[in-house]
Order: structure tokens, then C-alpha cells, then sequence
């Protein structure tokens, strides 16, 4: 097994032993990529300061997320398809999540069903829920949803009218992948990643295949996918699925509070907010780090030598409404396709996170907190 000390390890074995297609789906966005880039340019821009002479003991990195205890301030975030990056990968992120003490989001596009992660978890895990055109469809999803227990409903807003994305046209990107020329070649070179592939029935989209109204296989999927994202989700339509679900909603992909609604209307009924950084690329944007880093205390200079690439990935996180709190997406998929789920690089993604909180001193205590983050001059 060789030696993960970073996402960048993970990333490299990633694209070692997935096929093309979907490491590719991880590593892309939508038509120029320029959001895409910006998640990783403007995360490089934040910088700790460090404090001296402060006492250490005691620090934790554990918190709580809509009520719920968590051992760091970060949850797995919904990445369709990736039981296709690993067999069964939802599955065993779900499981790792568990183990770790963070949420998992499983996506409307999974391969394994949240029936199929529901029967292999012990805990509660959320549901991101994509609204669709097909009432049906998505009414007997909460229902399915609510039966298997999930704890929150992650209503994604942000995803109305479906980007191009250059890359999965380029490599044929379906689920399961189709036996073209390129891809066998491809394939051919991934043996480790088809031995494992032929030991599960789950390869196709488990929530949708077999549910929704005319899709009984892949070859219909497809049209139907296209058809189906719902164009005409306004906050009418969010509060009716507020209703329906019942529970505890958090509301994915808010660009900012000037762009949606009155802010009341925003925080009716919700208990939480996930804010991406400007328009997304089709994977999910990020909040603004700088607007992050001062509400975790910023507006001081310093310097942080590693990034924050270091100890969770650039690019790979949604910020949360206040600032204290994360989705990952990319490092899922990396750990996913590299590891076996036992969770290992989370346990080190905390060490990191708490080495980054011992020279900032921002350190959580009983009784008291501490925060450095900065911004760099002249940002917003």
C-alpha cells in the first residue's frame, strides 16, 4: 500500500486506476472550466496567521451540523456516478463517513441506491434531492427517502438547465460504460478497477433506473435524464417539497442572498444553507473563501505555507452559511477510487485541519474559541 500523505497522492492514484471517463467527470466542469478553476485559484489566495504562546490542550476539531455531532465541521458531499469511480463506492463512502463521525450526502445520480446504502449503515445519512419535471418521480423519492431514514434533505437549487460539459462528450461518459473502441482500450489498462466492477449488480443509476415512469434500463436513461431537470423551480415549488419531506432541509447552491430572495423567504423553514462561490460548472462552485475567512474571524494578514489544499483539497469544498463548515466533493472521489473506504485519509484530513487550527490558534475549547483566518488585501 503506498504512503497517502495528501489529496494530490489520492488524485494520482485516482487517475491510475479509474477509467478516463470518470476520472475525467471529477476533474472537469462545464463548457470553459472557468469556475471550475476558480475554486482552486481563489482557495490558494487564504492565508493563516499563525499565533505563538497560546495553549494547545484541548483543541478539538468536533462540532455540530444542523444538531448533529460531528468530529470535524465537514460533510461528504453528493457526487453522482461514483459507484462507477469504485465498486459499490457510494456504499463504502457512506461507511467511511460513519466511522469517521461526518454526514454523507448521497445523490439523486448514484449508482447505489439509498435503499442499497440505507441496508449497509447503522446512522442516518442525508439525501440531495435534484427537482425534476416528473412530480411522480420525485414525490415517491421523499417517500423512499423518508422510509430509509435519512436525517436532512439537501435540495440542490442550482442545477436547473444542465451544462455541457466538453470532457463526457469527448469520452462517451454513461453508466455502465459503453464498449467503444477508445473505452475497451482504456478499460483494458484499469483490469484492477473491472475485477472489482464484476463482483457487484449495482453499475447503473439505482435511484432512478426501475422508478421513475418509462426508464425500466440505461438505454432510456438518457433522454429521459435531459428531459427531466426541472427549469421552473422557484420558491413556490421549494416550499411544497418543504412540506412534503417534513424534516430537517438544507438548501444547496445559493449564490448569494442578493440573488435568490428576501432573506426571510430564505430562511423560512430551512435549517441550513450551502453557498457556492459564483455560477457553477455543473460540479458544485464554492462559497467565496474570502467572505468565509472573515466570518471565521479574518481581516488580518499571515501566511499559511501549505494552502488550503493541504489539508482538505482546493476546489474541493462548498462553504456553509456560516462560514465554519464544509462539503467535500472532489477528495471523496480521489479517496473513493484509491482506498477502500475504511477512511484512513479522513483521519489525516482532521490531523491536518487540527495542525492548521494549532498555528492559527484557532482552537475550540470548552468555553472559548479562537480564529485567524485572513483574507488578502483588497478582497472582498
Amino acid at each position: 500500500m503506498p504512503v497517502i500523505t495528501c489529496i494530490e497522492d489520492l488524485k494520482r492514484m485516482h487517475r491510475r486506476r479509474a477509467p478516463r471517463m470518470f476520472f475525467d467527470y471529477c476533474e472537469s466542469g462545464s463548457y470553459t472550466e472557468q469556475t471550475f478553476r476558480d475554486n482552486c485559484s481563489d482557495f490558494q489566495k487564504i492565508r493563516l496567521r499563525q499565533k505563538v504562546a497560546v495553549d494547545m490542550l484541548g483543541r478539538s476539531t468536533r462540532s455540530e451540523m444542523i444538531g448533529e455531532p460531528v468530529a470535524m465541521p465537514v460533510a461528504l458531499a453528493p457526487v453522482g456516478m461514483t459507484g462507477m469511480q469504485c465498486a459499490d463506492g457510494e456504499i463504502k463512502a457512506a461507511r467511511a463517513a460513519e466511522a469517521f463521525g461526518v454526514p454523507y450526502t448521497l445523490s439523486t445520480m448514484s449508482i447505489c441506491s439509498v435503499e442499497d446504502v440505507a441496508a449497509a449503515t447503522t446512522k442516518p445519512f442525508w439525501f440531495q434531492l435534484y427537482v425534476m419535471k416528473d412530480e411522480e418521480f420525485v414525490d415517491g423519492m421523499l417517500e423512499r427517502v423518508k422510509k430509509a431514514g435519512c436525517s436532512a434533505l439537501v435540495l440542490t437549487l442550482d442545477l436547473q438547465i444542465l451544462g455541457q460539459r466538453h470532457k463526457d462528450l469527448r469520452n462517451g461518459l454513461s453508466a455502465p460504460p459503453k464498449m467503444t473502441l477508445p473505452v475497451m482500450l482504456d478499460l483494458a489498462t484499469k483490469w484492477g478497477w473491472g475485477l472489482e466492477m464484476l463482483k457487484t449488480h449495482r453499475r447503473s443509476f439505482g435511484n432512478i433506473v426501475g422508478h421513475a415512469k418509462g426508464v425500466g434500463d440505461t438505454s432510456s436513461l438518457a433522454s429521459w435524464t435531459a428531459e427531466q431537470f426541472d427549469p421552473q423551480l422557484d420558491w413556490g415549488k421549494i416550499a411544497r417539497l418543504r412540506d412534503k419531506w417534513g424534516g430537517k432541509l438544507i438548501l444547496k447552491g445559493i449564490l448569494d442572498e442578493g440573488g435568490c430572495a428576501p432573506r426571510g423567504r430564505l430562511r423560512r423553514g430551512c435549517d441550513h444553507r450551502l453557498e457556492p462561490r459564483r455560477a457553477p460548472a455543473r460540479r458544485g462552485a464554492l462559497l467565496d473563501p474570502h467572505a468565509a475567512a472573515d466570518r471565521a474571524g479574518g481581516g488580518r494578514s499571515g501566511r499559511d505555507p501549505h494552502g488550503w489544499r493541504h489539508p482538505l483539497g482546493a476546489g474541493c469544498a462548498e462553504g456553509a452559511g456560516d462560514g465554519r463548515e464544509g462539503h467535500l466533493h472532489r477528495p471523496l472521489l480521489h479517496l473513493r477510487a484509491g482506498r477502500d473506504g475504511r477512511g484512513g485519509r479522513a483521519a489525516r484530513a482532521r490531523g491536518d485541519l487540527e495542525g492548521a487550527r494549532h498555528l492559527d490558534g484557532a482552537l475550540r475549547r470548552e468555553g472559548r474559541e479562537g480564529a485567524g483566518a485572513s483574507q488578502p488585501a483588497g478582497a472582498r
